[in-house]
C-alpha cells in the first residue's frame, strides 16, 4: 500500500529514492515521539508518546485546568488516560472516575470547550512547544514579574510569546 502511495505523490521514483523520500517525510520537522504507545495526530503533524510521557502531559493539563491537583493515585490517572483516549470513562477506577462521570454534562460542554477537548489540546500544544525548543526555533525563559515559565523567539526581542488562555474547571474540579 505504501508503494501504491508513494508511485501516486512521487511517480518515477524507485527503489532506494523512494526509501529516502518516505525517512524525510516521516522525520519532517514538528514530530515530536518520545514512543508509540499514544499517538496524537493534527493535520501534517504527528506527535507520539511513551506511556509515562503521555500520563505526565496529561496530568499536568489536568492540573493547570484547575480541574485536579498534582500526585494523582495510579487508579485516578488511569481514569482520566481513559478519559483524554477515549472520551469518556466507561468503568471508572477511582473516585475521579466516578466524579467524572456524575458531572459530565457540564464537563462536556461544546466540542471546543470540554474538558476532553481541553486536556488533549493542552497535551499536543506542550509537545508541540518542546519540539519546537528542541529544534531551536524557541528558548525557555523565565519571567521574573510573574515568576513563570515562558517561550521567547531565540532571533527576536524577548518578549515572551503569549499561549492562548485555557478555561478553568475549578467550580466542578475534583477533589479528594
Amino acid at each position: 500500500m505504501i508503494g501504491k502511495i508513494m508511485d501516486l505523490l512521487a511517480p518515477g521514483l524507485r527503489g532506494r529514492d523512494r526509501l529516502q523520500l518516505m525517512d524525510k517525510k516521516a522525520t519532517r520537522r514538528g514530530n515530536y515521539e518520545s514512543g508509540s504507545d499514544y499517538v496524537l495526530e493534527y493535520g501534517e503533524l504527528r506527535f507520539a508518546f511513551n506511556e509515562e510521557d503521555f500520563a505526565q502531559r496529561v496530568e499536568q493539563a489536568a492540573v493547570k485546568l484547575n480541574f485536579v491537583d498534582q500526585g494523582l493515585s495510579a487508579e485516578e490517572l488511569d481514569d482520566l488516560l481513559d478519559l483524554a483516549v477515549s472520551g469518556e470513562i466507561a468503568e471508572p477506577s477511582s473516585r475521579l472516575g466516578e466524579h467524572i462521570n456524575e458531572n459530565w454534562e457540564e464537563l462536556v460542554g461544546p466540542a471546543n470547550r470540554s474538558l476532553v477537548h481541553w486536556i488533549r489540546r493542552l497535551v499536543f500544544r506542550g509537545a508541540w512547544l518542546d519540539q519546537r525548543v528542541k529544534e531551536g526555533e524557541l528558548d525557555v525563559a523565565f519571567d521574573e514579574r510573574t515568576q513563570t515559565f515562558g517561550y521567547v523567539q531565540p532571533d527576536r526581542s524577548d518578549e515572551l510569546i503569549e499561549l492562548s488562555k485555557e478555561p478553568s474547571w475549578r467550580r466542578i474540579a475534583y477533589r479528594r
